[in-house]
């Protein structure tokens, strides 16, 4: 669906209320619900809404961190760490409950807090990705990206995380049918890369309509 401009201005404020709310309370919950009273309370973008992942990290003594995630209606983020075997090791991060933003005033948000260690990962992305078509015609859905991540052989950085996805889109035959953003976080190991720590890496892809094609 193309946006227009009561749709930019619907972000616009999301964004802005986000940072505001986080900064007078940080509980993601509370966050959450902060926007959610916001997008209600704005007359001029109809019955719009939308849907969001907010995470709080709180850095520990071993150089990881730990993380409390809320979401509202959003797919789940995937937290990654690299196997014995060579493969890596994939869990959805998926908070039981989470209802959509903006769409009802009594609407509830779930959260879950779990540690994220030197050498792991976390990926988070739109459903533009995993409703992106397969050559099977089917979506690659969420089992269809547990796999790609699970099978990935690359490092595991922010940046390599995007990067795969994004050939991944580019290996499907209509590529992304729709927006597509990807941020992506990793911990160095502190043994290897004392410097470095926590790195995050994000990319938009813009579906093709925004460019005039069918």
């Amino acid at each position: 669906m193309r946006q227009g401009p009561r749709g930019g201005d619907r972000h616009a404020l999301a964004r802005h209320t986000l940072r505001v709310a986080a900064q007078i309370d940080p509980d993601p919950v509370t966050v959450l619900r902060t926007l959610n009273t916001a997008l209600l309370a704005d007359v001029t973008a109809g019955s719009r809404f939308c849907t969001a992942l907010f995470g709080l990290l709180v850095p520990r003594e071993d150089g990881g961190f730990t993380v409390t995630v809320a979401t509202g209606g959003h797919p789940p983020a995937y937290h990654l760490r690299p196997d014995d075997s060579g493969a890596v090791w994939v869990k959805a991060v998926r908070p039981k409950g989470g209802m959509l933003i903006g769409a009802f005033p009594q609407a509830s948000f779930a959260q879950t807090t779990f540690s994220l260690a030197p050498g792991e990962g976390l990926f988070l992305y739109t459903d533009g990705l995993t409703e992106a078509r397969t050559t099977q015609d089917a979506m690659l859905g969420e089992d269809g990206l547990t796999g790609f991540l699970h099978q990935r052989t690359g490092p595991l950085t922010a940046t390599a995380l995007v990067e795969d996805a994004v050939t991944l889109l580019a290996f499907l035959p209509d590529g992304a049918g729709d927006d597509v953003a990807l941020l992506a976080l990793s911990v160095s190991d502190p043994e290897t890369a004392p410097d470095t720590g926590v790195a995050a890496t994000a990319h938009t892809i813009a579906a093709p309509e925004h460019f005039g094609q069918e």
